[in-house]
């Protein structure tokens, strides 16, 4: 297993789904865990604990500036130091381009982009103090599909793997690794609430993999790319999708 032994993550959106998943599984691998959510996530730091590992959950909108300002400062009370950041908080909706408007266009950025900008910015300054740090993004394998009525949340993931790149850029002299991973759609209580079983059964076979993906499919790209065995591996973009999307 690939050791997170001594360090502290930071996992938004850690309430369910990838999040959650995600959370348990770097707990297993002996990381500390700190959840931010929009709702409480009181089981989410039951079962971190109930794996030896400690745990703290703060409600946040991380797509509210002021809300992560207020945040940052609590993130280091816990165990004084952020070595890992998953940005797993977004939504996947569906948006007809003619029904669409502009407040709604920015309200997904905000949520699924702007987001990701906040928390690493909130956490950027002690991993370069350092000289150390892993950021794992959440973005999409929808980017490289057909898919109709998703303008916002393609121009959104999309800018999440824009911005991995260039941050890695910028944050690779102070030792900090930035990579996405991009899912495929998976039966997750936000995936399954979004697409419905039809769509996820309609993906499946469209990939290599013809089954449905679920959190657990990912969180292993996750562990990887938030460990040291991925110290030499930045700006990349992961498609964990059973095969659909081949880059």
């Amino acid at each position: 297993m690939y050791s997170h032994k001594g360090r502290t993550a930071v996992i938004t959106g850690a309430g369910s789904g990838f999040g959650r998943t995600t959370a348990a599984e770097l707990a297993r691998r002996g990381a500390d865990i700190v959840i931010v959510d929009l709702k409480p996530a009181d089981e989410t730091v039951q079962e971190v604990q109930a794996l030896g590992r400690r745990a703290v959950a703060y409600q946040a909108d991380v797509s509210d500036p002021d809300q992560v300002a207020g945040l940052a400062g609590q993130l280091t009370e816990f165990t004084g130091a952020v070595d890992v950041l998953v940005n797993n908080a977004g939504i996947f909706p569906f948006e007809n381009l003619w029904d669409l408007t502009f407040d709604r266009f920015k309200q997904i950025q905000r949520i699924n982009l702007d987001s990701q900008f906040l928390m690493t910015k909130a956490v950027i300054g002690g991993m370069r103090d350092r000289s150390r740090g892993r950021i794992v993004n959440l973005a999409s394998n929808s980017l490289g599909l057909a898919v109709p009525d998703m303008v916002p949340y393609m121009a959104s993931k999309g800018a999440v793997v824009g911005m991995t790149r260039a941050l890695a850029t910028d944050l690779a002299p102070h030792g900090i690794t930035v990579n996405c991973v991009a899912p495929t759609a998976s039966r997750t209580p936000g995936g399954s609430s979004f697409n419905g079983d039809e769509v996820l059964e309609q993906v499946a076979q469209m990939q290599a993999i013809k089954r449905v993906g679920v959190a657990g499919d990912v969180v292993g790209v996750i562990a990887f790319l938030s460990s040291n065995d991925s110290a030499f591996m930045t700006g990349q973009t992961v498609a964990a999708d059973g095969g659909l999307w081949r880059v």
